[in-house]
């Protein structure tokens, strides 16, 4: 991976339809080339599906901004094929330490248990998660025409396609795509040209954000500050990031003075107070201020949103990437099955539903951290300051303390897609498989996540007589022969899949599960139960 590669431009192309004055086509379309719309346009490959990517700069991101990726996040960048990569890159963290004052009044571990392939967290700069998706991307160059430097101007829908005007430095053309994915950002121009409301809270408060490169000592934590001593009054926020930076977090009086703060004579003062040391650099400062908002209808006709484009949300507790990423897991799958006819237009709609649910738990999360760091009454503040009082000797109030709830796979136990078996929970119908370490005969590390491909599975103890009669879009992996040599003593993969068959979706959430063994039928009604039949 280039860590560089921010500081460089990508290459402009010149696009074939200039030449040819004929209209491209693509049965999809993406606009916005950020770690969603990349993600996504590695995704449709994957599957055999054709992208034309469209972005309007001519470099990656400037600026850490997105840098805290979740182990869900992670699961999915590796059945991408990109997740060992960031996971090399990125510092791995589980450990987040709360300090009210300058007093650690608790800490807690994202992922106290083992058996997992992926850490709780990594932070990755999202340029550097950028340039290793690009990178990806190269690897699908058959399938993946990554344009930048190329700017969607104007675009109309019917019922069979979306007719794109776009516009380079080379001249302008017209593109046909089946299905247009927004991925352009909070600032959307295809939201704003469809002009779709963007409803939501804007909360009065800044941060500022600073990267500082420096030698430093601190571990690869998360530490979180309510009113400490160089900072008084406000919180504040650390985390190590590679390449020896370090993203630091001010909050500000709410008529703080954008321009003014920004300033480096402003700035440095600020951290040296945090560090009590002057030996650092400045790589990238910015202010931001928290919304909380989301478009009604994920989506339009032929024309879908995802990531920041249709919901945003406040960066405490990383819900804003992660979520992205969550979107376009939930969507590709499913619009893929339906540009290859295995599933009808009517798939789409769960999309919207499953993750609107997403983005619903995400906004509520973000929206009470704000209220919680800033409280908007002296009852508010006096509800605080006594749960961290409590919080020093008293585990219970610790569960209450709010400075971010961070970024958890979202549940989706009443998908219409999924089919109830029994009221018995063990995993959940609906959530996320959760991943196992499996027996290798070569003794390389191996994960039950990645024994999933790119369509369902079918998880068993048992290997059923009729399996020539299983739809054809559904693998078998057999538990059994991977449990009698099991490495692990705990014996995780038992305890973590008790039932005796699992029928898994491509996105890796559990669609149906059964205790005893289903008949073929059973598992076909289930299977097209998920595909929206």
């Amino acid at each position: 991976m280039d860590i560089n590669l921010r500081y460089q431009a990508l290459p402009e192309k010149i696009a074939p339809e200039i030449a040819s004055q004929q209209i491209g086509h693509a049965p999809i379309i993406i606009v916005g080339a950020g770690p969603i719309g990349l993600a996504a346009a590695i995704d449709f490959a994957s599957r055999g599906i054709k992208v034309i990517l469209l972005e309007k700069k001519s470099a990656v991101s400037i600026g850490s901004r997105a840098i805290c990726w979740s182990k869900r996040t992670l699961e999915i960048f590796d059945r991408l094929g990109v997740g060992e990569k960031m996971v090399a890159k990125g510092v791995t963290w589980k450990v987040g330490r709360t300090y009210w004052g300058d007093e650690e009044i608790y800490h807690y571990d994202l992922l106290p248990e083992q058996g997992h392939k992926n850490p709780a967290f990594i932070n990755l700069q999202q340029y550097h998660v950028e340039a290793c998706l690009i990178e990806h991307c190269q690897n699908y160059s058959d399938l993946i025409d990554l344009r930048f430097g190329t700017e969607l101007i104007a675009f109309q829908q019917n019922d069979s396609h979306v007719m794109l005007d776009v516009q380079s430095e080379a001249g302008n053309y017209q593109l046909k795509a089946d299905y247009l994915l927004a991925c352009d950002g909070a600032h959307s121009l295809i939201r704003r040209s469809m002009d779709l409301s963007f409803e939501g809270v804007h909360f009065e408060e800044k941060f500022l954000i600073a990267d500082v490169k420096m030698d430093a000592p601190f571990p690869q934590e998360r530490w979180f500050w309510f009113e400490p001593s160089f900072h008084a009054g406000q919180s504040a926020l650390l985390h190590k990031q590679p390449d020896n930076i370090y993203r630091i977090d001010f909050q500000l009086p709410s008529d703080a003075d954008n321009v003014q703060e920004v300033k480096p004579e402003n700035v440095r003062p600020r951290i040296a107070k945090l560090l009590q040391h002057d030996n650092f650099e400045l790589d990238w400062v910015s202010i931001y201020q928290f919304h909380c908002r989301r478009i009604e209808r994920l989506v339009h006709g032929r024309i879908i949103f995802a990531g920041d484009s249709a919901h945003i949300v406040s960066p405490f507790g990383a819900r804003g990437g992660n979520g992205g990423i969550q979107d376009i897991d939930n969507l590709c799958w499913k619009l893929s099955y339906i540009l290859q006819g295995k599933a009808g237009d009517n798939l789409l709609h769960s999309y919207h539903q499953e993750r609107s649910q997403g983005t619903d738990e995400n906004i509520a999360n973000s929206a009470r951290t704000t209220k919680f760091m800033s409280p908007n009454s002296a009852i508010e503040k006096m509800f605080r300051d006594n749960l961290l009082i409590l919080a020093r000797k008293h585990p219970f109030a610790r569960r209450l303390i709010n400075a971010g709830r961070l970024s958890l796979p979202c549940q989706l136990i009443d998908s219409p897609l999924h089919t109830t078996t029994d009221n018995k929970t063990y995993q959940q119908i609906g959530a996320v498989c959760s991943d196992a370490p499996l027996y290798d005969p070569h003794n390389n590390a191996s994960w039950l996540l990645n024994k999933l491909n790119h369509d369902f599975t079918l998880l068993v103890k048992q290997t059923p007589d009729d399996v020539n009669l299983l739809h054809n879009d559904i693998q078998i992996v057999n538990m059994l022969p991977l449990k009698e040599k099991h490495q692990d003593e705990e014996d995780l993969l038992e305890k973590r899949f008790p039932a005796s068959c699992y029928l898994i979706r491509p996105d890796q959430h559990i669609a149906a599960l059964w205790h005893k063994m289903p008949s073929i039928q059973m598992v076909n009604q289930a299977y097209h139960k998920a595909v929206g039949k």
